[in-house]
Parts: structure tokens; C-alpha cells; sequence
């Protein structure tokens, strides 16, 4: 299912792109999408659209397919159940606020010292940063809000369920947290000294999992953490795009 997920944005975002060259070489009146696709890929409204859509997209497409093929375990709380339901108590949300606002300030501080002050490049922070305000706004809802959904759904849903059955609680929180500081480290140019702070934002949301019994907590807390990451879009560089 998580291949499924990344697979679904792949291939939305390559139709899209195809739509975007091809309407590009329509306009010009000369070069083929061949020629068009690199010229018109290369703006930073292409390059936000494409994020936009393929995680617009692919993101309700997985949660669908999830709900289909597990549909006896959706709502279950606990392992092997993938915790769409509501949490133990409502505490957790209040935790899940604290561990939001936190883990951005935690986790660039480890990274910062880890890589001796070197700036970790992020891929979705240089394409919300040059986009147009027309994009950047929906560009954020996606980021902090079915991006989180679908993956605590996923690795704290599906996997970790999954590891759990197979290997027990300390393999399963260590291979689903490790699987989910991989995946993102692509979107982070491979720069190694980021892992630590996605394994710390990683254990966490799998505490919250764990100790309420629903992935609503984690949602909340990833969300928030996405946010902060991303205010800098508005408050740095200001709401005129």
C-alpha cells in the first residue's frame, strides 16, 4: 500500500506534466512537447501544481484503497487494527498539540548541530517558497493535512501493524520508524543528518499511536509539525507570493 501511495504520485504527476507541455507547446504555436516539456517544467508554478496534484490525488486514492482492503480493521483501535477511530482519551490531543509545536524547533537544532551549520535543503520547502500565492495556499492544505492523514494511516496504520504481528513491538516500532525517515530523505537531498530528527518525530508519533489507540493524535501532531516547517512561505517571504 505505501508503494501504491508513492506509484499513485508518480503517475499523476507525470500526466500532469504531460498536460502541462503539451498546452504549453499549443500556446506557442511552434516546438513540440518534447521541446515544451523542459521550458515549462522548469517554472515554479509547474513544479508547485505537479506537487499539489499528485499529493491532492494520490493521497484520497490510498486512504480509499486502504478503507477497501481492510475494512473489518479500519476503525480498530489497536494493532492489527489501523486506528481510525477516536482516541483513548482526549488528552492525547492536547499531547499531540505539544509534540506539534515542539519536534520542528527539537529536530532543527539536532540537525543543525549534526551538520554543523550547514542548511539542510528541503524540495517542498524550495517549491512552496517560489510559488505564486495562488499555489502556495493550496500547496500547505495538502501538506498539512491529507499528506499527514495518509501517511500516519500508512506507517503508523498499515506497517507498523503489519511489524508488530510479525517481529513484536520493539523490531516493528524500529523498522516502520526507520521506513518512514527513508522515504522522506529523497525530499531532503539524501543529507544523512536529518534521519535522527525524522527517527525522533517518527518514535513520538508512534507513542501516540500506540498509548491512544488511534492515528487521529499522530495526524494532529504531524500536521502541526508540517506547519511550522512551512509558515516561513508567508512569514518570511510575506503574502504577496
Amino acid at each position: 500500500m505505501i508503494a501504491t501511495y508513492f506509484v499513485l504520485q508518480v503517475v499523476v504527476s507525470t500526466l500532469a506534466a504531460g498536460m502541462i507541455s503539451l498546452m504549453a507547446a499549443l500556446q506557442r504555436n511552434g516546438p513540440g512537447p518534447g521541446h515544451a516539456i523542459p521550458t515549462a517544467l522548469e517554472q515554479p508554478v509547474a513544479g508547485a501544481l505537479l506537487a499539489t496534484l499528485s499529493l491532492g490525488i494520490a493521497a484520497p486514492l490510498t486512504l480509499w484503497l486502504a478503507h477497501r482492503r481492510w475494512p473489518l480493521l479500519w476503525s480498530q483501535a489497536q494493532p492489527p487494527g489501523l486506528g481510525v477511530a477516536s482516541p483513548r482519551r482526549q488528552r492525547f490531543f492536547a499531547l499531540a498539540v505539544a509534540v506539534g509545536l515542539m519536534a520542528p524547533w527539537l529536530g532543527a537544532l539536532l540537525t543543525w548541530l549534526l551538520a554543523h551549520g550547514h542548511a539542510v535543503p528541503q524540495a517542498i520547502q524550495q517549491l512552496g517558497s517560489s510559488a505564486p500565492l495562488a499555489l502556495r495556499i493550496p500547496l500547505m492544505l495538502a501538506v498539512v493535512s491529507v499528506g499527514p492523514l495518509v501517511e500516519e494511516l500508512l506507517f503508523r496504520g498499515v506497517l507498523l501493524s503489519a511489524l508488530l504481528e510479525r517481529w513484536g513491538i520493539g523490531r516493528g516500532v524500529a523498522i516502520s520508524s526507520l521506513a518512514f525517515a527513508l522515504i522522506h530523505l529523497p525530499g531532503l537531498d539524501f543529507q544523512w543528518y536529518a534521519l535522527p530528527d525524522l527517527l525522533l518525530l517518527a518514535l513520538v508519533l508512534t507513542w501516540l499511536r500506540l498509548r491512544s489507540g488511534s492515528i487521529w493524535p499522530g495526524v494532529l501532531a504531524h500536521g502541526l509539525n508540517n506547519l511550522l516547517g512551512v509558515a516561513g512561505w508567508f512569514v518570511l517571504l510575506g503574502l504577496a507570493g
